[in-house]
């Protein structure tokens, strides 16, 4: 079974064709999305979309995940955090291969979830928007929005990418050394 194929060149490095487009729908999905539940939602009021495993309730998370916090500072911290990891990230993608695939996409996400969510703490005080609410009855998960989702997904499929990349290296045997010579061991 062979992989699939992008159309013929067109001067653009496969990775930049797979990387930027999925980075600009993420980042445009997430913004929408975010600018949708502030407009249509109430603050902390749970609206039901499946119940009770779905339901959209709008809240500003002013940490990070799951509300992880660095009191005052949580704003700028987690700014310049994202900021520098963004930079790192296109560093890596810049470096990799003009031909790969799969960690241009891992990538993507994880960028355009930062991004996205860089864009709320920059855009106000009050916080990244989230409003994605999922759990049961008696049980909810932390509420979370569209960049977590790409963060989340990224990761997993980057840990996935590492570890068969680790898993094929540990693979390979050793290349064996040759025998020593009769005039090494004189030598010693």
């Amino acid at each position: 079974m062979t992989e699939p194929t992008l159309p013929a060149s067109t001067g653009i490095a496969v990775r930049d064709r797979i990387f930027w487009p999925l980075l600009i729908a993420i980042l445009a999905v997430d913004t929408l999305s975010k600018r949708w539940a502030e407009a249509a939602l109430q603050l902390h009021v749970p609206v039901d979309v499946v119940p009770p495993w779905l339901r959209w309730t709008l809240t500003y998370n002013t940490g990070a995940a799951m509300n992880l916090s660095v009191g005052g500072a949580s704003r700028v911290i987690f700014s310049v955090v994202a900021l520098v990891m963004i930079g790192y990230l296109v560093t890596v993608l810049r470096r990799s291969a003009s031909s790969a695939r799969a960690l241009p996409a891992a990538l993507a996400l994880i960028v355009a979830g930062a991004a996205g969510n860089l864009l709320d703490r920059l855009r106000h005080a009050k916080g990244v928007v989230d409003f994605i609410d999922v759990g049961t009855a008696d049980w909810r998960f932390w509420t979370f929005n569209v960049a977590d989702m790409g963060v989340t997904t990224g990761a997993v499929l980057l840990a996935l990418l590492l570890w068969r990349e680790d898993a094929g290296a540990a693979q390979i045997p050793p290349t064996p050394s040759p025998p020593a010579s009769p005039s090494d061991d004189a030598a010693s």
